[in-house]
This record gives structure tokens, C-alpha cells and sequence, in this order.
């Protein structure tokens, strides 16, 4: 997902002005280090669930406030430092928005994302 081409496009949509005041963005990446141990890590593998991450991102739309919810997830054997997951919540205030992309990006990583670090030798 090119950030900036997509937050471009929904300002393109009918009521984004009226509806929008904020904007969240997360672009995920991969680490050099394990979590779990800080073991050094030289590739991950990530599984999406397209048809989970869709579902998730439909409830988090019918949220008071929110307008649009994007969500974007690379799929294969990632590198450190190589983009995996962006998500955009657009939406009134933040006290709507804010809360809605925090629970978007837990629920997508604990729901709709699978992934196994490939360590060093």
C-alpha cells in the first residue's frame, strides 16, 4: 500500500470533508530481533487471512465516528525492516479514532495474522 496514495484517494470519497477530521496511520515492520528472546532474526513468514482481516476491519468501520478503515497485509517471507501490514482509520475525533485503530491493529495481528520468525544460526 503506498500511504500517501491512499489517504490522496480517501479524500477523493463523498462526505470524507464533512466526516473526517483525523487520520491514524500504521505501517508495521519487520525486526531484526525476536520478541519473544531478542534473538536475532533474519526473515519472517507471514500468512494473512484476507477474508478475517476484512470482517475485522467492517466492525471497526461500523464504529461511531469512523468513516473508513484500510488494512493491508504483505503476504511471503519477509525481510528485517521490509514493510508488513499498514492500516488507515479515518474518522471524526480522536477519541474515536484513536481507540479504533489500537483495537484494529491488536485484533488483525491476534485474528488475521499468522507469522514465524526465522532465526539466525
Amino acid at each position: 500500500m503506498d500511504i500517501s496514495a491512499a489517504i490522496a484517494k480517501l479524500k477523493t470519497e463523498p462526505g470524507f470533508t464533512e466526516n473526517v477530521g483525523m487520520v491514524l496511520v500504521h505501517n508495521g515492520v519487520v525486526r531484526g530481533w525476536s520478541r519473544k528472546d531478542h534473538k536475532n532474526v533474519t526473515a519472517v513468514e507471514i500468512t494473512p487471512d484476507e477474508p478475517r482481516m476484512r470482517d475485522i476491519c467492517a466492525e471497526i468501520q461500523a464504529r461511531p465516528g469512523i468513516f473508513r478503515v484500510l488494512a493491508e497485509c504483505r503476504a511471503g517471507l519477509l525481510k528485517p525492516g521490509d514493510d508488513v501490514l499498514f492500516l488507515i482509520v479515518a474518522g471524526d475525533i480522536r477519541e474515536n479514532v484513536k481507540p479504533a485503530l489500537a483495537d484494529l491493529l491488536d485484533r488483525i495481528k491476534k485474528e488475521a495474522v499468522t507469522k514465524r520468525e526465522v532465526m539466525a544460526p
